[in-house]
């Protein structure tokens, strides 16, 4: 990278007589505006940018989370009892939102307390919604069967049906 040579607020570029128009430079109080304006920009445009300047990596890292790594057991506390605490349709929803983002499939007893809470709130559409949520983040059928067939108390007894019974095509 070449050297630049330093420029100081005394060097000739930044006298405006170089680069001003005389009309500029007269003395009347708005021209003389003019003239600082044009001369600050000459003044910013003379400046180094930091794209100039040499490139270093920041010496600040931060650590990958803040937090310890949370167990099985941990999210699945969490969230049963954040399902089973849930007052309004949006935290159900923003739950469910938290919980399926998480690279794991939810704990029956999670999506226990989940289905509870959309049905305590009145909203059959979610409850539905939640084992289509479920049927994304399994692996294969026979591990949607099998939390289909766990659950199926609990869905006969909150009159909750799948979306495969709702709509068979």
């Amino acid at each position: 990278m070449p050297d630049i040579p330093a420029v100081t607020p005394s060097h000739p570029i930044f006298s405006a007589q170089h680069y001003l128009p005389t009309t500029l430079l007269s003395s009347s109080p708005s021209s003389t505006m003019n003239a600082r304006i044009a001369a600050n920009a000459l003044r910013a445009a003379a400046r180094p940018s930091l794209a100039s300047r040499a490139r270093i990596a920041p010496v600040f890292t931060r650590p990958a989370s803040g937090h310890a790594q949370e167990s099985f057991e941990q999210f699945t506390d969490r969230y049963v009892s954040f399902f089973n605490n849930a007052e309004d349709l949006f935290e159900v929803q923003r739950g469910l939102n938290n919980c399926f983002a998480h690279d794991l499939v939810p704990a029956p007893e999670v999506i226990t307390a989940a289905v509870q809470a959309a049905r305590r709130v009145n909203c059959y559409a979610t409850a539905v919604r939640i084992f289509e949520g479920v049927k994304e983040k399994v692996e294969n059928k026979q591990q949607y069967q099998a939390y289909v067939d766990e659950l199926k108390p609990l869905r006969e007894e909150l009159g909750i049906s799948l979306k495969e019974e709702l709509y068979t095509s």
